[in-house]
């Protein structure tokens, strides 16, 4: 049984295609994120022939891959960004990939707004060669608590119900705890904060849907209407800084893991160990 999905996908692509147009001024997360997976990739010894960019964009992750010898495919959930990109139409948990097809899978700003998140991470594994590398990075729990804490105000001030406006997000242990889920080997997830400082609050807003990062969730809050919007401004002004700027931050989450492989390390058998726990913890005096 498939679970229940939390995303409107038909809402998340329409999104994706009027972001396209201008997403080029608001990319300052996405070029954050890439550069990280680039540094990330320069750590690891061995070469790939053949990327997956999923979740692609305009392709700027995927051109600064190419720049480097790799064949890259690009992939979007959204048509006007695969079409950009050059790149094929797709959800993250709906590949259309054979099994083993390429030897490295980057993911950049997108797996926050996956329904499936586990049953991706799966297929990512698979349609990854033995000994393949999945390099992720987006925006995880605990980012934007300014604005967050700004839009419950507003709607508490319009006299309605406090709506979800940003959608749900995981944290580092439970990404790792995805990976692992997943069948992925030696997986690692950690986190990063980034710091953004807005002299006008509202820019924030702006950056959100030029990113195709609001909320496309089934369930949402109310529009902004008037009063809220009202509302948001008065909020945004009281967690302002003493030089009239908001500071905000974006939790990121990186993943990292392997597709199984016969070179891989592989942990002892369990009971082949030949010193006792207890000696370690309690040596004889």
């Amino acid at each position: 049984m498939n679970p229940p999905e939390i995303f409107d996908r038909n809402t998340r692509r329409l999104k994706r295609d009027r972001a396209v147009a201008g997403f080029a001024a608001h990319a300052f997360l996405l070029d954050h994120i890439a550069e990280s997976l680039l540094d990330r990739l320069d750590l690891v010894s061995r070469s790939f022939s053949h990327v997956l960019n999923l979740g692609c964009f305009d392709g700027r992750l995927g051109d600064a891959l190419a720049r480097r010898d790799i064949t890259v495919v690009n992939a979007d959930a959204g048509f006007g960004f695969a079409r950009a990109a050059g790149g094929i139409q797709c959800d993250e948990d709906r590949l259309p990939f054979a099994d083993e097809s390429f030897d490295l899978v980057v993911s950049g700003s997108v797996l926050d707004q996956v329904n499936d998140l586990p049953g991706a991470l799966s297929l990512i594994r698979r349609i990854l060669k033995p000994d393949g590398l999945f390099l992720a990075g987006f925006v995880g729990a605990g980012s934007l608590p300014k604005l967050r804490s700004a839009t419950m105000a507003a709607d508490m001030a319009a006299g309605s119900a406090v709506g979800s406006r940003l959608h749900p997000q995981i944290d580092v242990r439970a990404a790792g705890d995805l990976l692992g889920r997943a069948g992925f080997t030696l997986p690692v997830a950690d986190g990063e904060r980034l710091t953004v400082r807005y002299a006008d609050p509202l820019r924030i807003l702006s950056d959100l849907r030029g990113m195709a990062a609001t909320n496309t969730m089934k369930q949402r809050a109310m529009p902004l209407s008037r009063a809220r919007l009202r509302a948001l401004v008065e909020s945004f002004a009281a967690e302002t800084d003493g030089d009239g700027r908001l500071t905000e931050i974006f939790e990121l989450i990186f993943m990292t893991g392997w597709a199984p492989g016969p070179d891989q390390p592989k942990p002892a058998r369990r009971g082949s160990g030949k010193q006792s726990l207890t000696d370690v913890l309690h040596p004889p005096r």
